[in-house]
């Protein structure tokens, strides 16, 4: 699993990538919330520790933008701000959990583990690639933020590619999504739906392609 760690001291970062490479996970390192926005556009992290002191922005308006965009990353906040009104303050705009330094390791490992155990990040409630978001309990779709009108069944096909980003979805696992194992189904009918979808999300903006894998079926990545 790989975590992102958002820390602007050296030294502290350094020990927390060697403790979680210990624990067998893969982390990567930023010192800014301006590097942290851009790799979270870019990669999907299966959770974010979050130092709030960082050197261009305070971390609690790093972590009401990523809720604002409705990223559902499990958000571990890292801080010296001890304060009971921090914490809840923390807490209201989005964390899922909260540590103030210094911290045990052990208890750092244990609380991101129980973050990653959650049923709700397990099931993915919010995909996310790109500038693209999908809530998957009330499917809709966002392209920066901005809703999109989608029907149910470009919906579909939006949320299972984005459960599989930068793999490639059989057409036949498209059309089950879609119709189901049984339903009856037009040679040309998922085309169609892929169709519909691409242009509406290109028309939106979106910073994403559906490629055509000829002969096996579909895959959703980051624009290059």
């Amino acid at each position: 699993m790989r975590i992102l760690v958002v820390e602007d001291n050296d030294e502290l970062a350094g020990l927390i990538g060697e403790g979680l490479a210990d624990a067998d996970y893969e982390t990567e390192r930023v010192a800014t919330a301006a590097a942290a926005r851009k790799a979270l556009a870019s990669t999907r992290y299966a959770a974010l520790l979050l130092d709030l002191g960082l050197p261009d922005a305070d971390g609690m308006a790093l972590l009401s933008d990523i809720r604002g965009r409705h990223d559902g990353i499990p958000v571990l906040v890292l801080t010296a701000r001890a304060g009971v009104h921090d914490r809840v303050a923390g807490l209201r705009a989005g964390a899922d959990d909260y540590l103030t330094k210094p911290f045990a390791f052990e208890e750092l490992v244990a609380r991101l583990e129980a973050l990653l155990r959650r049923p709700r990040e397990m099931t993915g409630a919010v995909l996310a690639l790109a500038n693209v978001t999908f809530n998957t309990e009330g499917k809709q779709a966002f392209i920066d933020d901005e809703p999109q009108l989608l029907s149910a069944r470009e919906c579909a096909v939006l949320e299972i590619l984005l459960r599989r980003r930068d793999r490639v979805v059989s057409k036949k696992a498209v059309e089950a999504q879609l119709f189901g194992i049984d339903g009856e189904v037009t040679s040309n009918a998922v085309e169609v739906y892929v169709h519909r979808l691409r242009k509406q999300l290109a028309d939106g903006g979106a910073k994403v392609q559906i490629h055509t894998v000829r002969g096996i079926g579909y895959m959703i990545a980051g624009a290059r």
